[in-house]
């Protein structure tokens, strides 16, 4: 999560996003990009799977702001058992860091935030503690049953097609650090280190594509002859 970024570009360049071990790794190894929840999770669990882990991919479906949640396969997240169950995600953007315990319902701190794993109607709900609310934020809700990669393509193409997908809506690179986290979008870059916060507007779409080479070493231009 401190080298490999949280990005939607290639939806943005008309490139389809193909869900497979090989194309996971000529991205985001090879080429030195991201991706979005499938490729990442995908390609952690591929990784997680070739150490000996014993891993899962599981469906999850993500909160909406004004209630209720999205389809199913809307999100991956994965499942690693070892000793305990842990719930393992690299692929939900700024969201947690470490493993949660799965079995575990109590609070459970993370990089200054704190979450926590309940049972909702036969599922596993994750929230994360909204202290400006004092309340417990949904932030997606999953099941236990094993799902295979093939299960998200549908979803997969939704979210690089539709004009519904909140993929589409703009584009997206966003990566954790040692202290905060940087966010690059089309209209502006978020700084955040510790307690402080930097914003800047971006101003053209050259500029967007400077800042993505100063902070997450993507050229999108070497990119495409490397293709």
């Amino acid at each position: 999560m401190l080298s490999i970024p949280f990005e939607n570009l290639d939806i943005h360049l008309g490139r389809p996003i193909v869900l497979n071990d090989d194309a996971f790794y000529k991205k985001i190894v090879t080429q030195k990009r991201g991706g979005f929840c499938y490729e990442l999770n995908g390609s952690l669990a591929a990784l997680l799977t070739s150490l000996g882990f014993k891993v899962r991919m599981l469906s999850a479906r993500v909160a909406r702001k004004n209630g209720g949640f999205t389809p199913e396969f809307d999100h991956m997240t994965l499942l690693v058992t070892m000793k305990d169950r842990w719930l393992v995600d690299v692929g939900f953007g700024d969201s947690f860091t470490e493993p949660k315990r799965l079995d575990y319902s109590g609070s459970q701190a993370d990089n200054g935030r704190v979450y926590r794993i309940t049972r909702a109607a036969g599922r596993r709900l994750l929230s994360r503690w909204d202290r400006d609310n004092d309340l417990w934020e949904p932030q997606y809700l999953f099941s236990l049953r094993p799902r295979r990669l093939g299960d998200f393509v549908p979803r997969c193409r939704y979210q690089q097609a539709s004009p519904n997908s909140h993929f589409k809506k703009g584009r997206l690179c966003t990566l954790l650090t040692r202290d905060g986290r940087v966010t690059l979008t089309d209209s502006k870059l978020i700084v955040t280190r510790g307690d402080r916060r930097i914003e800047r507007l971006v101003k053209s779409r050259g500029e967007f594509d400077r800042l993505l080479r100063k902070w997450f070493g993507i050229n999108l231009q070497n990119d495409s002859m490397q293709k």
